[in-house]
């Protein structure tokens, strides 16, 4: 079984927003769910509404000791944030993926960190950050987009779906904050073109997820809802099997039936027999790069 987490981090409280993983984790677990997935930037959270100062030509002193703060949020590969996250995921016999906001050195990165009860799988970086986050976080390489699980797992933060699509994935996990109508026909897209299954959890923030005497919550009213949620499931043949909730924190669940992939790719296998390699090949590039290189 498979759990949707729908639910919002506390910002710029990551022992927080951890506990409050723990807590999912365990209710979701206790219901039967041996697949646990959490929305984009939950660990460190995605600062919704917050401008960090910028203009362009400029940067404000203020926006600078935010992102600071927002900094401090963000945690490390190795560090010990994963490290209780890799222990949630052995205590409780589970795969949990979750979205996070990783630090390298001075740079954060939209990242997703994949657990098993056998430890750490590894991560996926969001290639393009959209809009004003790339100037708060920097940009993934080909070398990050795994598939997980014995091949049929994997993980986007909502751009470069296709790379996935070729990469033979079949149960595409999309960790987002887009709570937009738009969002389901962008998964039941994914589904119908990949033939796979799509699961997307959003978060739910309120203004009231920011600290006491942020400005966030003194211009509006702590029940101010800042991401909706709309979390969805969609089958291989586009059937939307959760509808988007709009509603509030909640976690949802879903079994699926693998052999239903077979069945869909019948008429369409975009890296088989549907592909036309002699007209049209997708080059992935899937080296790291570094800023610096010693020879």
């Amino acid at each position: 079984m498979i759990a949707i987490v729908q639910a919002g981090s506390i910002i710029y409280d990551t022992p927080a927003t951890l506990d409050k993983l723990e807590k999912l984790v365990a209710e979701a677990a206790d219901k039967g769910a041996r697949l646990i997935l959490f929305p984009e930037a939950f660990i460190g959270g995605y600062p919704k509404g917050l401008n960090f100062g910028i203009v362009l030509g400029s940067r404000a002193a203020d926006g600078r000791e935010e992102f600071n703060k927002y900094f401090n949020s963000a945690i490390e590969e190795d560090g010990n944030e994963s490290k209780r996250m890799k222990k949630i995921a052995q205590i409780h016999n589970v795969n949990l993926i979750v979205g996070v906001v990783e630090r390298q050195g001075r740079t954060l990165y939209c990242s997703v960190f994949f657990y098993s009860s056998s430890g750490y799988l590894g991560k996926h970086r969001k290639l393009m950050p959209t809009a004003l986050e790339r100037c708060v976080w920097g940009c993934g390489d080909g070398s990050t987009m795994p598939v997980r699980f014995i091949s049929y797992l994997g993980s986007s933060n909502i751009e470069k779906n296709s790379f996935k699509i070729f990469k033979g994935i079949e149960l595409y996990l999309a960790p987002t904050v887009d709570d937009r109508d738009v969002w389901l026909s962008t998964m039941r897209t994914i589904a119908v073109e990949g033939r796979c299954f799509v699961i997307s959890a959003c978060q739910f923030l309120k203004a009231s997820d920011y600290p006491k005497g942020h400005y966030m919550r003194e211009k509006t009213t702590d029940d101010k809802i800042l991401i909706r949620g709309g979390s969805c499931a969609v089958d291989p043949l586009g059937t939307v099997l959760i509808e988007p909730d709009y509603s509030g924190e909640l976690i949802q669940y879903l079994s699926i039936d693998l052999s239903q992939i077979t069945r869909a790719k019948m008429d369409l296998d975009s890296v088989g027999h549907y592909s036309r390699p002699e007209v049209f090949q997708l080059v992935i590039n899937e080296t790291p790069f570094k800023a610096v290189t010693r020879k």
